[in-house]
């Protein structure tokens, strides 16, 4: 593939772009051939990028790029969710070196963030606000955030929840992760890679140390249900009363799975506002349709 290309795509699992191969037909001659860089361009440290694997990476441990990517991630909405933390405030978080990693956001206080640019007291305050109240987020929330190679939102509420805390998760062998059903044991290993590194745990130690719950809150006490026990989900459309992560937490505390794709093995399809081809699907192999109205009430909401 070369820059300036046409290319063949497809949806693959009905969403995700998949490119196919390269129309090689459309090549004018101006195409250029990408030369993947053998150098981070932000830090200058070596790049790897294992055999087999599309992604290449900077490893250098104090790479500013990544950490204010690391910053982001976390701060994000559907990680910590702290509001005002964007690209400039990190920018400037780490170029002056007011943070080295996440938990040195719990740290700053009023007299050093309203002294950086485009932060006066009353969003410095607001900021400080927003990363007090980001304690209290669930344990999915958590790790999601810390960003563990190959553990997505989903699979971060699935580690949560078979573990209940984060100390219990750090502790857990590749076996033990292994075993918990839709990880794997790539996942597994990469877990329990972050957890042997001395930085990981020490950033989770200072984490626990400022105040951030590391145990499983939302959804601890609610007792499974014959009706979603072992049941596959899928979730479709928009839901006025609820995010689908709140949906999904929901399905998922009650012992049931939620998939991205509508099969002969799925139980219940969720229809919200909008639904698309899942829908059409559903009703084509006879899946339960539930509108919102008839989720909630499964729920007992």
């Amino acid at each position: 593939m070369r820059v300036g290309d046409w290319v063949l795509i497809e949806k693959s699992g009905e969403i995700i772009p998949k490119v196919l191969k390269v129309v090689e037909s459309k090549r004018t001659g101006a195409e250029k051939r990408f030369a993947f860089p053998k150098k981070c361009p932000v830090c200058g440290g070596r790049i790897s990028r294992p055999e087999g694997e599309v992604v290449a990476r900077c490893v250098a441990a104090d790479c500013p790029a990544q950490l204010k990517a690391r910053l982001l991630h976390y701060a994000s909405c559907r990680a910590m969710r702290i509001e005002g933390l964007g690209e400039a405030l990190a920018d400037q978080l780490v170029e002056r070196r007011l943070v080295r990693d996440v938990a040195d956001l719990y740290k700053l206080d009023l007299e050093t963030v309203s002294g950086l640019e485009r932060m006066a007291e009353k969003s410095a305050t607001n900021l400080l606000a927003q990363v007090e109240a980001s304690k209290s987020r669930d344990l999915p929330q958590l790790v999601f955030g810390l960003g563990l190679r190959h553990v997505g939102e989903r699979t971060a509420a699935i580690l949560a929840r078979a573990f209940r805390s984060l100390g219990r998760l750090g502790a857990a062998s590749v076996e033990e992760l292994d075993a918990i059903p839709e990880i794997g044991l790539t996942v597994a290993e990469s877990v329990h890679d972050w957890f042997n590194d001395e930085g990981n745990r020490g950033l989770c130690a200072r984490l626990a140390a400022a105040g951030v719950g590391t145990e499983l809150a939302g959804g601890a006490c609610v007792e499974e249900d014959e009706r979603f026990a072992g049941k596959l989900f899928v979730l479709t459309g928009r839901l006025e009363s609820m995010t689908r992560e709140e949906a999904a937490a929901a399905i998922e505390a009650r012992g049931g799975r939620v998939t991205s794709s509508v099969s002969k093995k799925t139980a219940y399809v969720v229809a919200g506002e909008e639904a698309g081809s899942k829908l059409d699907k559903a009703k084509a192999l006879d899946v339960t349709v539930l509108s919102e109205a008839g989720f909630k009430e499964m729920l007992g909401a």
